[in-house]
């Protein structure tokens, strides 16, 4: 029997940058697609998919926890029991092979001896292709899957095959560890790995990768971030927005999206953070990727792309039961959309690279095409950066704006400022989304922050105060009021991009025990793993949407960068200052 899904906040990722795992508490692989994100899962009982790697305490009676190796994503899984206390250490091999999955676990018998169930079913194509065994001499087990190969080594020799799938009964004496490896994909070595190479390469790629953080106010959740940001971020500069598809926003609204995939704007705002961190790995794959998108594509960029590059597939639906309230679908809409805000970001992050001196001559000649894709679709009607209908949204042209003056192009951003106000000016002096739609959105806090005009311009100042007072609750921010009549919480999740945004905003305007209190809040919105979703429910204190969202991840990092730059502690601060 397939352990159930469970409430998204109790579920770990262990992730390459070329796919990702989420492992529940019941120690199953509920989801991981081979051999990329964008490619179907081989485990995916949590959207209600055939195929499960479990390991987990033969003895029912448990609890569970866990927690990460410094600034990696290297998980620990811990179970206590009556006598005894059980981990299991598990990760992909990092950094990850583009073709080959490898996941790592390892059973360490802590205090007592450990007695785990191991079983493992591997289901190609979202659990639709049954896979083939063959059990060889030296104890480790291979057989194919769908398209793809796979291979199980280590102390496997004592499996058995059963209904279940390859079942293995282990039994690990008090203060030793048994590895198990998994391969999967098209192709494999012709023997199986070293799983102690495969463990201090990974340990070794890890401890490399750790940022500078000479400045943060949060260092150890500015670590954990960046870390997701990096397992997200693939071989060829590409970071997939999500590890998951179908986490529904909300149950029974249809809002469940596949995220498996790179949005430019995510992209930009990844560099930003990578900019704040010192994690300038990071924010040369932002704009290696970013720069050949727009060298190939020009001004008819695309929202999003596969990590390769290629086209994001339509959407179709999958014929599995999906996460409880939603349909499991794979591919997105967004491949139609056009959204002029990402070429604005696109600005801001060369311009932030700039300033380091890390641009090349292929940068420099995408910042020139991505001015001239300004100049020739500023004019037209947009999906946003909430991805709705096509209309002048007044975020659109003054990312465009800001990214425009970041670049030193002063008159072609004034120009597109004097078209905001043109049609989008409320008569309170703040902006509104759209012409012809008086209500404030959350997204007009970040021209602000991004240099569309100075953070006390009058209606950046005023804008600010409508977010606060029409859009929040509880320490928390909503993307836009969708109701007049009903709470917010009724439409959606706070969204927590906004909550960051909102403590940049007020941290620019000096305000800075406010930006601490909507700093603090927001980021407590997570799970003991400390992942983020995009979106937060209020009221019942769960997470929403596709696990984990990177670009909650970037804001956490760029706030908590900012406010250590202006010497504040938010352990410390005067809550009763405004």
């Amino acid at each position: 029997m397939r352990p159930a899904p469970r409430t998204l906040r109790q579920y770990a990722l262990i992730a390459d940058g070329e796919r990702g795992a989420l492992i529940g508490p019941q120690g199953n692989i509920a989801f991981l697609c081979a051999p990329r994100w964008h490619d179907d899962a081989v485990f995916a009982s949590l959207i209600g998919g055939s195929g499960q790697y479990l390991v987990t305490p033969s003895n029912d009676r448990h609890v569970w926890g866990g927690s990460y190796e410094q600034d990696s994503l290297i998980w620990r899984s811990r179970w206590v029991l009556d006598d005894s206390v059980v981990e299991c250490r598990e990760a992909l091999a990092f950094p990850g092979d583009p073709q080959v999955a490898m996941v790592l676990r390892r059973i360490e018998a802590v205090r007592g001896d450990a007695h785990v169930r191991v079983i493992l079913e591997c289901r190609a194509g979202f659990g639709s292709h049954r896979m083939t065994v063959n059990r060889h001499t030296d104890g480790s087990w291979e057989g194919h899957t769908g398209d793809l190969t796979y291979r199980w080594s280590g102390q496997t020799a004592d499996a058995r095959l059963t209904e279940e799938g390859i079942v293995l009964h282990l039994a690990v004496p008090a203060g030793e560890a048994r590895d198990l490896v998994l391969e999967i994909g098209p192709r494999l070595a012709p023997a199986p790995p070293e799983a102690a190479r495969l463990w201090d390469s990974t340990e070794e790629a890890w401890r490399d990768a750790r940022p500078a953080l000479q400045v943060s106010g949060a260092p150890g959740d500015s670590g954990h971030s960046c870390a997701v940001l990096r397992g997200l971020t693939s071989s060829t500069g590409a970071m997939v927005a999500a590890a998951t598809t179908s986490l529904p926003e909300r149950a029974d609204e249809g809002r469940n999206y596949d995220y498996r995939y790179a949005w430019i704007r995510d992209q930009c705002y990844a560099g930003q953070a990578a900019v704040a961190a010192g994690a300038h790995d990071l924010l040369d794959s932002a704009v290696r990727f970013v720069t050949e998108r727009v060298l190939t594509d020009g001004p008819n960029l695309r929202p999003a792309y596969t990590v390769t590059g290629g086209s994001v597939p339509s959407e179709r639906r999958l014929r599995v039961a999906g996460y409880p309230g939603a349909p499991a679908r794979a591919g997105n809409h967004v491949n139609d959309q056009f959204q002029l805000d990402a070429l604005g970001e696109i600005l801001l992050l060369l311009a932030a690279a700039d300033r380091l001196d890390r641009l090349d001559s292929d940068a420099r000649a995408a910042r020139e095409v991505t001015i001239a894709a300004i100049d020739k679709r500023a004019g037209e009607p947009d999906a946003g950066i909430w991805e709705l209908d096509d209309r002048r949204w007044a975020h659109s042209r003054l990312m465009c704006a800001a990214g425009l003056r970041a670049s030193g192009e002063q008159e072609r951003a004034d120009a597109l400022l004097r078209s905001v106000d043109s049609d989008c000016l409320h008569p309170s002096g703040r902006w509104r989304r759209a012409p012809h739609d008086d209500r404030v959105d959350a997204a007009l806090l970040i021209p602000g922050i991004r240099g569309a005009v100075p953070p006390d311009d009058p209606r950046n100042l005023r804008t600010v105060r409508a977010v606060i007072d029409e859009l929040a609750d509880d320490g928390y921010v909503y993307r836009f009021r969708q109701d007049p009549d009903a709470p917010l919480h009724q439409a959606e999740g706070a969204f927590l991009l906004c909550g960051f945004h909102l403590a940049l905003a007020q941290l620019k305007q000096g305000h800075t025990n406010a930006a601490v209190r909507w700093f603090e809040r927001n980021r407590s919105a997570l799970g003991p793993p400390g992942l983020f979703t995009e979106e937060f429910d209020v009221v019942e204190r769960q997470l929403r949407g596709n696990l984990p969202q990177a670009f909650v991840h970037a804001l956490l990092l760029e706030t908590a960068h900012a406010l250590g730059a202006a010497g504040i502690d938010p352990d410390g601060f005067d809550a009763s200052r405004k």
